[in-house]
């Protein structure tokens, strides 16, 4: 405690000293913007004209480091110095060491009695943690799977890519910021493994060209022989679409067949029953036609007295030149030639003849239709 008082009061005497004797030294050239990891060097420059008595160091209104023609007056080992001379200037170095983030902000580097002063940022970035739940994953051969990587307290927020060691016949990724909390990043692979292998994860901060990895062991086990006899691979899209337009088709072209079919059967029908009433027609006029006569015949009345002349005189043609004659048996003798009883004229009535003609036994009838 002692001893930091006595710095300060050096200090002191030494500002004393300067302000009295003045200056009019200048700054040529000032500290430049930096961004550095957590726990790393932060280094700044400052370039001066010869002749200064005293420079000093501040980082957020506060002096952490001064130098003098002496030496230099550290009041903290984490902020450190070097030095370099030129023909025409000087160059002073600030190294802070140990940086943490709660040492974002202003550099300043100024000379005492000098107006001027270098003024620069320092934004300190700190890399958080990777996790992915499963250091070692088990997954079926050629079945999508996928697997997430979380960046966990980053305060820049980092860009996520994927390193595959593996046989894949699919892979792809995306990054985003978790619903709720912005201060976390999601990363999820889509993969569809074939072979064993690994898995890196990596986090990378692009304005400080550093990056964080994680790797993990990706294991792939054959499907159950089940699950290949029953479901198969997997049709792509394309093909879906092809057996279900080819279905549809073939169900279309069975609808039309069915109803040719049953039109042509219809058809035929038609054909055989007209063929079949068509004979039946035919049949019942070729009855009809030979039932007419018959019909004619028995739809009148017959006259069994009336003769016609063409049927006498084909009665008479057909007469034979003789013809016999049979005689009733008489009371008298019958010792007369056949000569005699021709010639003589017809008797009594107690005595009838009856002349027959043999040769033309067929009866004569003529219906007079009414």
């Amino acid at each position: 405690m002692e001893g930091s008082w006595r710095d300060v009061l050096a200090v002191l005497v030494i500002l004393a000293q300067l302000t009295a004797s003045g200056s009019s030294y200048q700054i040529i050239e000032g500290p430049q913007n930096v961004t550095v990891l957590k726990d790393s060097e932060a280094h700044f420059n400052c370039t001066v004209t010869h002749g200064w008595k005293l420079l000093m160091w501040t980082l957020n209104q506060m002096v952490v480091l001064s130098l003098t023609t002496q030496g230099p007056i550290i009041t903290n080992n984490r902020f450190t110095y070097a030095s370099y001379n030129s023909t025409d200037s000087f160059i002073s170095e600030l190294i802070i060491h140990d940086v943490q983030p709660s040492d974002s902000g202003s550099v300043q580097c100024s000379l005492q009695n000098s107006h001027g002063f270098g003024s620069a940022f320092l934004s300190v970035q700190v890399m958080g943690t990777l996790n992915i739940p499963s250091n070692n994953l088990i997954v079926t051969e050629g079945e999508p799977c996928n697997v997430t990587c979380y960046a966990v307290g980053w305060t820049s927020l980092p860009d996520i890519s994927w390193e595959l060691e593996v046989p894949v016949s699919h892979s792809s990724y995306n990054s985003f910021l978790e619903p709720g909390n912005f201060m976390r990043v999601l990363s999820v692979l889509d993969l569809t493994p074939l072979g064993n292998g690994t898995l890196t994860c990596v986090a990378e901060l692009k304005d400080l060209q550093a990056s964080k990895s994680l790797t993990v062991n990706l294991t792939v086990v054959q499907p159950p022989p089940d699950s290949i006899g029953e479901e198969g691979p997997a049709l792509p899209t394309w093909a879906i679409i092809l057996l279900a337009v080819a279905f549809s088709l073939l169900l279309i072209l069975i609808i039309v067949l069915i109803i040719i079919f049953c039109c042509c059967c219809a058809s035929r029908r038609e054909k055989e029953e007209s063929t079949y009433q068509n004979e039946i027609r035919k049949s019942a006029n070729m009855r009809t036609n030979k039932a007419d006569p018959e019909t004619k015949l028995k739809s009148g009345k017959e006259n069994y007295g009336y003769s016609s002349d063409e049927a006498k005189a084909a009665q008479t043609a057909s007469l034979p030149p003789k013809s016999a004659e049979v005689s009733l048996p008489e009371k008298r003798s019958s010792s007369l030639p056949y000569q005699e009883l021709n010639k003589h004229q017809p008797g009594p009535a107690t005595h009838p003849r009856v002349s027959f003609d043999i040769a033309s036994p067929q009866k004569v009838r003529n219906v007079t239709l009414v």
